[in-house]
Protein backbone atom coordinates (compact mmCIF):
# COMPACT_ATOMS: atom_id res chain seq x y z
CA UNK A 1 0.00 0.00 0.00
CA UNK A 2 1.33 3.43 -0.88
CA UNK A 3 1.57 6.29 1.61
CA UNK A 4 2.48 9.95 1.59
CA UNK A 5 6.20 10.71 1.56
CA UNK A 6 6.17 12.79 4.74
CA UNK A 7 4.27 10.05 6.59
CA UNK A 8 6.70 7.41 5.34
CA UNK A 9 9.66 9.45 6.60
CA UNK A 10 8.07 10.13 10.01
CA UNK A 11 7.25 6.45 10.50
CA UNK A 12 10.90 5.53 10.08
CA UNK A 13 11.66 7.66 13.13
CA UNK A 14 13.92 10.00 11.14
CA UNK A 15 11.89 13.11 12.02
CA UNK A 16 8.35 14.44 12.35
CA UNK A 17 6.08 15.03 9.33
CA UNK A 18 6.55 18.79 9.63
CA UNK A 19 10.33 18.41 9.53
CA UNK A 20 10.03 15.92 6.66
CA UNK A 21 8.17 18.56 4.65
CA UNK A 22 11.04 20.97 5.25
CA UNK A 23 13.58 18.41 3.97
CA UNK A 24 11.38 17.88 0.89
CA UNK A 25 11.05 21.63 0.25
CA UNK A 26 14.85 21.95 0.48
CA UNK A 27 15.23 19.27 -2.25
CA UNK A 28 17.16 17.04 0.14
CA UNK A 29 14.86 14.02 -0.35
CA UNK A 30 14.97 11.62 -3.28
CA UNK A 31 12.79 8.68 -4.29
CA UNK A 32 14.67 6.12 -6.38
CA UNK A 33 17.26 8.78 -7.16
CA UNK A 34 14.79 11.46 -8.24
CA UNK A 35 14.31 14.71 -6.34
CA UNK A 36 11.04 14.43 -4.39
CA UNK A 37 8.35 17.07 -4.10
CA UNK A 38 5.57 17.54 -1.57
CA UNK A 39 2.65 15.28 -2.36
CA UNK A 40 4.76 12.40 -3.66
CA UNK A 41 3.69 8.89 -2.65
CA UNK A 42 5.89 5.99 -1.63
CA UNK A 43 5.16 2.37 -2.59
CA UNK A 44 6.82 -0.82 -1.31
CA UNK A 45 10.25 -1.22 -2.86
CA UNK A 46 10.91 2.50 -3.29
CA UNK A 47 14.29 3.78 -2.09
CA UNK A 48 13.92 6.99 -0.09
CA UNK A 49 17.08 8.93 0.74
CA UNK A 50 17.75 12.14 2.65
CA UNK A 51 21.01 13.88 1.80
CA UNK A 52 22.00 10.73 -0.09
CA UNK A 53 21.50 8.45 2.91
CA UNK A 54 18.85 5.75 2.78
CA UNK A 55 16.39 5.89 5.67
CA UNK A 56 15.22 2.72 7.30
CA UNK A 57 12.41 1.73 9.63
CA UNK A 58 13.28 2.18 13.30
CA UNK A 59 13.72 -0.94 15.39
CA UNK A 60 11.78 0.09 18.49
CA UNK A 61 9.88 3.22 19.54
CA UNK A 62 11.72 5.42 22.05
CA UNK A 63 9.98 7.87 24.38
CA UNK A 64 12.01 10.15 26.65
CA UNK A 65 11.04 12.76 29.23
CA UNK A 66 13.71 15.46 29.53
CA UNK A 67 14.06 18.29 32.03
CA UNK A 68 15.41 20.97 29.70
CA UNK A 69 17.73 23.56 31.22
CA UNK A 70 17.57 27.24 30.36
CA UNK A 71 19.79 27.94 27.36
CA UNK A 72 19.14 24.72 25.44
CA UNK A 73 17.40 25.10 22.07
CA UNK A 74 14.70 22.61 21.02
CA UNK A 75 16.08 22.03 17.54
CA UNK A 76 17.59 19.11 15.66
CA UNK A 77 19.93 21.50 13.83
CA UNK A 78 23.38 20.41 14.94
CA UNK A 79 24.82 23.72 13.75
CA UNK A 80 23.22 25.29 16.81
CA UNK A 81 25.82 24.62 19.50
CA UNK A 82 23.10 24.61 22.17
CA UNK A 83 20.83 22.13 20.37
CA UNK A 84 18.88 19.63 22.45
CA UNK A 85 20.05 16.58 20.46
CA UNK A 86 23.76 17.12 21.12
CA UNK A 87 23.06 17.96 24.76
CA UNK A 88 21.26 14.67 25.40
CA UNK A 89 23.58 12.68 23.10
CA UNK A 90 21.22 9.72 22.86
CA UNK A 91 22.52 6.56 21.15
CA UNK A 92 20.05 6.69 18.25
CA UNK A 93 18.13 9.34 16.29
CA UNK A 94 15.40 11.12 18.28
CA UNK A 95 13.68 14.48 17.98
CA UNK A 96 11.66 16.73 20.31
CA UNK A 97 7.88 16.77 20.37
CA UNK A 98 7.01 20.44 20.15
CA UNK A 99 9.21 23.14 21.58
CA UNK A 100 10.10 24.97 24.77
CA UNK A 101 11.90 28.24 24.14
CA UNK A 102 15.52 28.84 25.05
CA UNK A 103 14.94 31.03 28.16
CA UNK A 104 12.48 28.47 29.59
CA UNK A 105 13.10 25.19 31.37
CA UNK A 106 11.22 22.04 32.18
CA UNK A 107 9.54 19.05 30.62
CA UNK A 108 9.80 18.19 26.96
CA UNK A 109 9.35 14.86 25.19
CA UNK A 110 11.74 13.32 22.69
CA UNK A 111 11.01 10.31 20.51
CA UNK A 112 11.68 8.49 17.25
CA UNK A 113 7.94 7.94 16.74
CA UNK A 114 6.76 10.48 14.17
CA UNK A 115 3.18 9.24 14.35
CA UNK A 116 2.70 10.02 18.04
CA UNK A 117 4.23 13.47 17.48
CA UNK A 118 1.40 14.37 15.14
CA UNK A 119 -1.24 13.01 17.49
CA UNK A 120 0.08 14.93 20.50
CA UNK A 121 0.52 18.17 18.56
CA UNK A 122 -2.92 18.18 16.97
CA UNK A 123 -4.93 21.10 18.23
CA UNK A 124 -8.42 20.73 19.65
CA UNK A 125 -7.58 17.66 21.69
CA UNK A 126 -7.27 19.51 25.01
CA UNK A 127 -3.94 17.96 26.00
CA UNK A 128 -2.93 19.75 29.20
CA UNK A 129 0.41 21.44 29.75
CA UNK A 130 1.20 22.80 33.23
CA UNK A 131 3.68 25.55 34.07
CA UNK A 132 5.04 27.40 37.09
CA UNK A 133 5.83 31.03 36.35
CA UNK A 134 7.44 33.90 38.26
CA UNK A 135 6.95 37.54 37.25
CA UNK A 136 8.90 40.75 37.66
CA UNK A 137 6.37 42.25 40.10
CA UNK A 138 3.63 41.08 42.47
CA UNK A 139 0.48 39.61 40.98
CA UNK A 140 -3.03 39.92 42.42
CA UNK A 141 -6.56 38.52 42.12
CA UNK A 142 -7.29 40.70 39.08
CA UNK A 143 -4.23 39.30 37.28
CA UNK A 144 -5.33 35.72 38.05
CA UNK A 145 -8.89 36.39 36.87
CA UNK A 146 -7.85 38.03 33.61
CA UNK A 147 -5.27 35.35 32.81
CA UNK A 148 -7.87 32.66 33.52
CA UNK A 149 -10.59 34.13 31.33
CA UNK A 150 -8.60 34.89 28.19
CA UNK A 151 -6.14 37.50 26.97
CA UNK A 152 -6.09 39.04 23.49
CA UNK A 153 -2.77 38.18 21.83
CA UNK A 154 -1.74 37.31 18.28
CA UNK A 155 -5.09 38.46 16.83
CA UNK A 156 -7.07 36.06 18.97
CA UNK A 157 -8.25 35.57 22.56
CA UNK A 158 -6.63 32.77 24.51
CA UNK A 159 -8.80 29.91 25.74
CA UNK A 160 -9.99 29.96 29.33
CA UNK A 161 -7.51 28.17 31.55
CA UNK A 162 -6.69 27.32 35.14
CA UNK A 163 -4.51 29.86 36.94
CA UNK A 164 -3.60 29.70 40.65
CA UNK A 165 -1.46 32.16 42.59
CA UNK A 166 1.24 30.39 44.60
CA UNK A 167 3.29 33.30 45.89
CA UNK A 168 3.72 37.05 45.67
CA UNK A 169 5.26 36.83 42.18
CA UNK A 170 4.44 33.23 41.32
CA UNK A 171 1.55 31.39 39.69
CA UNK A 172 0.68 27.99 38.23
CA UNK A 173 -1.11 27.79 34.87
CA UNK A 174 -2.58 24.87 32.91
CA UNK A 175 -3.02 25.38 29.17
CA UNK A 176 -4.79 23.30 26.55
CA UNK A 177 -3.47 25.34 23.65
CA UNK A 178 0.00 26.45 22.69
CA UNK A 179 0.28 29.75 20.90
CA UNK A 180 3.75 31.08 20.20
CA UNK A 181 5.31 32.18 23.52
CA UNK A 182 1.77 32.24 24.89
CA UNK A 183 2.38 32.73 28.61
CA UNK A 184 5.00 35.41 28.05
CA UNK A 185 2.69 37.28 25.68
CA UNK A 186 -0.28 36.96 28.07
CA UNK A 187 1.75 38.40 30.95
CA UNK A 188 3.13 41.19 28.79
CA UNK A 189 -0.41 42.16 27.75
CA UNK A 190 -1.16 42.74 31.45
CA UNK A 191 2.01 44.75 32.04
CA UNK A 192 4.14 41.95 33.50
CA UNK A 193 7.37 40.32 32.36
CA UNK A 194 8.18 36.64 32.92
CA UNK A 195 11.31 36.09 34.99
CA UNK A 196 11.25 32.28 35.08
CA UNK A 197 9.04 29.77 33.32
CA UNK A 198 9.10 26.04 34.00
CA UNK A 199 6.91 23.37 32.41
CA UNK A 200 6.19 20.69 35.00
CA UNK A 201 3.64 18.47 33.23
CA UNK A 202 2.49 17.43 29.77
CA UNK A 203 -0.66 15.33 29.74
CA UNK A 204 -0.01 12.43 32.15
CA UNK A 205 3.78 12.88 32.40
CA UNK A 206 5.36 15.04 35.12
CA UNK A 207 8.87 16.14 36.00
CA UNK A 208 8.52 14.41 39.38
CA UNK A 209 12.08 14.01 40.72
CA UNK A 210 13.82 14.40 37.37
CA UNK A 211 16.79 16.77 37.85
CA UNK A 212 17.45 19.64 35.46
CA UNK A 213 19.49 18.44 32.49
CA UNK A 214 18.53 14.77 32.96
CA UNK A 215 16.19 12.47 31.04
CA UNK A 216 14.35 9.23 31.66
CA UNK A 217 12.35 6.73 29.63
CA UNK A 218 8.56 6.72 29.84
CA UNK A 219 7.30 3.84 31.95
CA UNK A 220 5.12 1.18 30.25
CA UNK A 221 2.16 2.54 32.21
CA UNK A 222 2.83 6.10 31.00
CA UNK A 223 3.06 4.92 27.41
CA UNK A 224 -0.22 3.01 27.68
CA UNK A 225 -2.00 6.01 29.21
CA UNK A 226 -0.65 8.38 26.58
CA UNK A 227 -1.64 6.08 23.74
CA UNK A 228 -5.14 6.06 25.20
CA UNK A 229 -5.22 9.85 25.41
CA UNK A 230 -4.23 10.30 21.77
CA UNK A 231 -6.17 7.32 20.37
CA UNK A 232 -9.09 9.43 19.18
CA UNK A 233 -6.96 12.38 18.07
CA UNK A 234 -8.49 13.92 14.96
CA UNK A 235 -7.00 16.37 12.49
CA UNK A 236 -8.67 19.13 10.49
CA UNK A 237 -7.14 21.76 8.22
CA UNK A 238 -7.30 24.44 10.93
CA UNK A 239 -5.85 22.06 13.51
CA UNK A 240 -2.98 21.26 11.19
CA UNK A 241 -2.05 24.96 11.16
CA UNK A 242 -2.31 25.14 14.95
CA UNK A 243 -0.14 22.05 15.34
CA UNK A 244 2.83 24.03 14.03
CA UNK A 245 2.66 26.20 17.16
CA UNK A 246 1.38 23.73 19.71
CA UNK A 247 3.35 22.68 22.78
CA UNK A 248 4.91 26.09 23.13
CA UNK A 249 4.61 28.27 26.21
Amino acid sequence: MDKSLNKYISETGFCSRREADKYIEQARVTINGNIAIKGNRVVPGDLVEIDGEAIKKRDKPVYLAFNKPVGITCTTDLKDKHNIISFINYKSRIFPIGRLDKPSEGLIFLTNDGDIVNKILRAGNNHEKEYIVTTDKPINADFVSRMSNGIRILDTVTKKCSVKQEGKNRFRIILTQGLNRQIRRMCLALGYSVVTLKRVRIMNITLANLPVGKWRYFTPGEIATMEGLVATSAKTVDENKQADMDMLE
